[in-house]
């Protein structure tokens, strides 16, 4: 979406309750941890993925930046939710070039708004001119004044914003950096942040099919404190460190959120699968703040009956053990894996 010449870069990941920020020095395509950190935000500083309290969020940034003692000077960052639409299209086979002449014509049979109000992006997944003569192609688009806000919270911070990506392939990114799979391998990557699950079903490097839904760890928080009668503070502590005085009826309230959101990753790879014909996911990858509450794994791993795995986004990246404790990372490794595979993005690239 927003392309420009970067060197020193950040990938931040401004989440509804918290920012994350990681930076890798890359050297030929391979990326050493250079910085990490993550500070939380006001409660209500962004709302339904809408950014309200840009005077917090631009302080964050700024807290963030100094405390690491980053001098980076350009961002990369991401959307999701409802601030973008994604579309699978099938088009007539036809050059790269081709396609950018045409792509705003062709978008607007798919994008329910002003095409003039949206920035637009594309990449070609395959080419079929033997059998078919046909494409297909991901779209991705995003509402202008959207890109507009970012650009000038990240401004106020003190950064260019280089890159806009959106949350799933930034965790796809990451993902691909530190796993490998064989080529007929369909997984789904799960990240779960505090208000919003992005689904990807991922298959050689290519998206198959992706979902957001307006669901996260917030429903942990507001349950416990409606059963707890506790402030918003407790409840968040209780939920993360599981000490109460009750932990019995902690656990099961715990234990019923799981449940809903393990259904709720059921009901949306079943839809994928109903169309999937022989491409049956095979593993299940969960990332984001959500993906360590207690037991929620084995949750989503019995209702759908396969393996689930938390992810590790600094599973092959290398660090200074002077600069970074490795259990720190090990603790915080799933709630960076949006901004880690943010901070992989260079200009040009898909």
């Amino acid at each position: 979406m927003l392309f420009m010449k970067s060197r020193e870069i950040v990938g931040i990941d401004i989440g509804s309750s918290s920012v994350k920020l990681v930076q890798l020095a890359e050297n030929k395509g391979t990326y050493q941890l250079k910085s990490l950190g993550i500070l939380p935000l006001p409660s209500e500083a962004i709302v339904d993925n809408s950014l309200m309290d840009t005077t917090s969020i631009v302080e964050t940034i700024k807290d963030l930046l100094k405390s690491l003692n980053c001098k980076a000077k350009e961002a990369v960052c991401s959307i999701s939710g409802n601030s973008v639409i994604i579309r699978k299209i099938t088009l007539p086979a036809m050059t790269h070039e081709e396609l950018e002449d045409q792509i705003v014509w062709e978008a607007e049979q798919y994008i329910p708004f002003d095409i003039n109000d949206v920035d637009l992006d594309f990449e070609i997944l395959d080419t079929d001119l033997s059998s078919t003569g046909k494409m297909t192609v991901l779209l991705v688009a995003s509402k202008k004044e959207i890109i507009k806000e970012y650009v000038a919270v990240f401004n106020e911070a003190g950064l260019k914003l280089v890159v806009v990506d959106v949350d799933s392939f930034a965790v796809q990114n990451i993902f691909e950096q530190n796993y490998t799979l064989s080529d007929n391998e369909v997984v789904a990557l799960i990240n779960i942040g505090a208000s919003i699950m992005n689904l990807n079903v991922v298959k050689g490097g290519t998206s198959l099919f992706t979902r957001d839904v307006q669901m996260g760890g917030n429903l942990y928080t507001e349950e416990i404190q409606r059963q707890f009668s506790l402030s918003s503070e407790d409840a968040e502590r209780a939920k993360v460190t599981g000490e109460f005085s009750d932990k019995a009826r902690l656990e099961d309230t715990i234990l019923r959120i799981n449940e809903t959101i393990a259904i709720e990753v059921l009901r949306s790879l079943d839809f994928y699968n109903s169309t999937a014909e022989d491409q049956k996911i095979s593993r299940i990858y969960l990332s984001g703040g959500c993906s360590k509450v207690s037991m929620l794994p084995d949750a989503v791993a019995r209702r759908l009956g396969l393996p689930v795995e938390i992810l590790n986004p600094l599973r092959n990246i290398p660090y200074s053990e002077k600069e970074f404790d490795p259990e720190y990372l090990q603790e915080i490794g799933p709630l960076v894996a949006v901004a880690a595979g943010l901070a992989m993005r260079r200009l040009g690239d898909k």
